[in-house]
């Protein structure tokens, strides 16, 4: 696995954000009458794949939306939170075709975040195959988490969510629930993954106590993966991965419930991660991307966070490991930002979360 698991979180903390001035950039519509888009993926012939969660797959070419979506994508179960999530392409898709495509599966009694991969040729998915299904299956039609991310020795790491009313489970290794999972491309188990062989504990898991996970990335520069988790009132948290931790959900946490209640009276525990930002109350965080571009030199190595709650994507400077500065970008759209995306060219994407979505493209103003 390389280095990328090894680094010590940081101490937890909430840096300063100001409001970056809308005069800034240029901001244009692609895509637009998106059923809740919910990801975004650059292909190397320019063409771009766009999930929506009521369950299709889009491909936006040359500047326009494709009116018929992609055939073949599997059924999704379509509820509350499910639905199709994370649609990534395969390192090697210049020859192989191959994607792979996150959703929710079963139904209001028995369901689970699925990673399928397929072959994308000629306008549909071919060759579709069930990589992981999460165990044990739920009864509630939320927090999926779905989100992926390739890690430099080629396996692929996928967050998942606690499913809300089983947030003790996110403590058990026994449960895929509030854990991120370390796959080969094939869907095999990496026998170097954490608790591989220990008895009553998943082989998939690469680390646990998670709550909702909702932004994945890794960072070549600093090799680390990133992830981020919703917290309930507060609480959401930027974490750095390290195989075989936990990260205290629901033991230690700085939110509390929906109605008031504690969730615990700690917000840290021996033997837990701290979380590297902590975001009190809560600012929604839904989708993350590594900004390496050109267009935005300043921007360089940081990270960009999408938000629901808050509306805007929240850049956060890293200097030595740790979050020293918050920026607040893109809130004068006013609308719930699903996913964040930088394209080939160095600009920003944005996905909007609603009924009629938006596909977003930023760029630097006067370009």
């Amino acid at each position: 696995m390389g280095r990328i698991m090894r680094s010590a979180a940081v101490a937890a903390g909430l840096a300063l954000a100001c409001v970056a001035a809308a005069a800034d950039h240029r901001i244009e519509t692609v895509a637009e009458g998106l059923d809740h888009p919910w990801s975004l993926a650059f292909l190397p012939d320019g063409r771009m794949l766009v999930t929506e969660r009521a369950g299709r797959l889009r491909v936006i070419a040359d500047g326009a939306l494709r009116p018929e979506p992609v055939a073949g994508v599997p059924p999704a179960y379509v509820a509350s939170q499910g639905g199709l999530f994370e649609v990534l392409s395969d390192p090697d898709f210049e020859s192989n075709g191959r994607l792979y495509l996150t959703l929710a599966h079963g139904g209001p009694d028995a369901n689970a975040t699925r990673l399928v991969r397929a072959r994308l040729a000629d306008g549909r998915l071919h060759d579709v195959e069930v990589l992981f299904t999460a165990k044990p299956p739920k009864d509630t039609p939320v927090h999926y988490g779905g989100r992926m991310a390739w890690l430099p020795d080629g396996t692929l790491a996928l967050g998942l969510g606690d499913g809300f009313d089983y947030r003790e489970a996110a403590q058990r290794r026994d449960s895929h629930l509030g854990t991120i999972v370390r796959l080969n491309a094939d869907g095999s188990v990496p026998a170097d993954n954490p608790f591989v062989g220990e008895p009553a504990a998943r082989d998939e898991i690469l680390s646990y106590g998670h709550r909702n996970i909702q932004g994945l990335v890794y960072d070549r520069g600093r090799d680390v993966l990133w992830a981020h988790e919703h917290g309930p009132r507060g609480g959401d948290e930027l974490n750095r991965i390290r195989a075989g931790a936990n990260y205290g959900w629901p033991l230690a946490t700085h939110g509390v419930d929906y109605n008031g209640a504690l969730v615990s009276p700690y917000t840290s525990r021996p033997g837990t991660e701290p979380p590297v930002v902590h975001w009190t109350p809560s600012i929604g965080p839904s989708g993350m991307a590594l900004y390496q571009g050109d267009l935005f030199p300043e921007w360089r190595g940081d990270l960009l966070v999408s938000t629901l709650v808050e509306q805007s994507v929240r850049r956060l400077v890293i200097e030595d490991g740790a979050v020293v500065r918050q920026e607040i970008l893109f809130r004068d759209l006013g609308e719930r930002i699903r996913d964040v995306r930088v394209g080939p060219d160095g600009a920003v994407w944005l996905l909007t979360d609603a009924a009629d979505g938006r596909v977003l493209r930023v760029t630097p103003a006067g370009e």
